[in-house]
């Protein structure tokens, strides 16, 4: 049997700053995340420059807490891994910079994970008694990622075997969410907000549904306007605007594409499950819906904690990688527009 493959995993591709280890990448001994939500709610959303210096100033400690909760030191490190994009290219840095100077000054290996990637692999985490061996999501996988920056749907026929099914041609879905959240007066981040008021709250309208040329492709922008014209027009009238009900409205709305296309999909396709991954997978309304229209297609979730950025998900899609004998060098950049290997077939 081999020996047990421990990584320390960096991410700072946004605003977190997350540092992890991993074991085999399947168990969690440690997933620390300084998060900067209430930093940055008083601008309603993400300034990328207070985003990268607040990194700079939590990298360090958030390392050293890393290594505290799991009880290791450097001597029990096989690899260093990190995000190296998509993301904010000032946040990227960071995580970089400080990833080549560990591998260097620890001579470790130094393994790079797209962001993306990591969503994904969320789906193999795991902090189980470790006696217990856990489920290997099977194969074909249609993994649906949904979060501030990204809404693709990917269908994965094996490990690192990607292929892009659509994504959004505009807004995010977790884009569109804070955007709506600020347009309805809740606070950063909206994700969260919109789904509080909406859960007991009944829709008092329907909101459209877009069309776009790609049969698995999402458009959310149009969904935005729709809801700030009727915010306006509630104003404009000098009526109260149903907050509630406009939320619910609009997380249907957003459900609803998600759903339709990924069930699509799921059977055009005959995947063994589906996978979903990203801060808009912690959505409660998404989950339960997608779970009753898959008609029996098992349907994988993380944990809501590994849903938003984490780097214990990076650690996750790293050991694949180091497995494979794949390593990164000094001239590992950051790419904010970073994409995965995409297949055809």
């Amino acid at each position: 049997m081999s020996a047990a493959v421990r990584i320390l995993a960096i991410e700072t591709s946004c605003d977190e700053t997350g540092v992890a280890i991993i074991t085999d990448g399947r168990r969690i001994e440690a997933n620390v995340v300084a998060s900067q939500v209430a930093l940055h709610a008083a601008s309603g959303g993400i300034v990328p420059e207070v985003a990268a210096r607040q990194q700079l100033r939590w990298i360090g400690p958030a390392i050293s807490e890393a290594h505290r909760l799991a009880g290791t030191d450097w001597r029990d490190i096989d690899a260093i891994a990190v995000t190296h994009g998509p993301g904010l290219i000032g946040s990227l840095l960071v995580g970089v910079g400080v990833a080549k100077a560990l591998a260097v000054s620890r001579d470790l290996p130094l393994i790079g994970v797209n962001h993306i990637e990591g969503h994904i692999y969320a789906n193999w985490l795991t902090d189980d008694d470790p006696s217990s061996e856990p489920l290997e999501p099977p194969f074909p996988l249609l993994c649906l990622v949904v979060s501030g920056g990204h809404t693709q749907l990917i269908l994965m026929a094996g490990h690192g075997r990607y292929r892009l099914l659509g994504q959004t041609v505009d807004d995010a879905a977790g884009e569109a969410f804070d955007k709506v959240g600020r347009l309805l007066g809740l606070p950063y981040p909206g994700g969260p907000a919109i789904s509080a008021v909406a859960s007991d709250a009944r829709p008092v309208t329907r909101f459209p549904r877009a069309r776009t040329a790609g049969r698995f492709d999402f458009s959310f922008s149009g969904l935005k306007t729709a809801v700030m014209r009727e915010v306006e027009g509630y104003r404009a009238r000098g009526e109260p605007i149903p907050v509630d009900g406009l939320a619910a409205a609009f997380e249907e709305a957003v459900v609803g594409a998600l759903t339709a296309r990924t069930v699509t999909a799921a059977e055009e396709f005959g995947v063994a499950a589906v996978a979903l991954g990203g801060g808009v997978a912690a959505n409660r309304t998404l989950r339960a819906t997608m779970a009753e229209r898959l008609n029996g297609i098992p349907l994988l979730v993380p944990r809501p904690a590994w849903c938003t950025d984490n780097a214990a998900m990076i650690g996750a899609a790293a050991a694949g990688h180091f497995r494979a004998g794949e390593r990164a060098d000094r001239s590992l950049r950051a790419v904010p527009s970073l994409a995965l290997p995409w297949t055809t077939g």
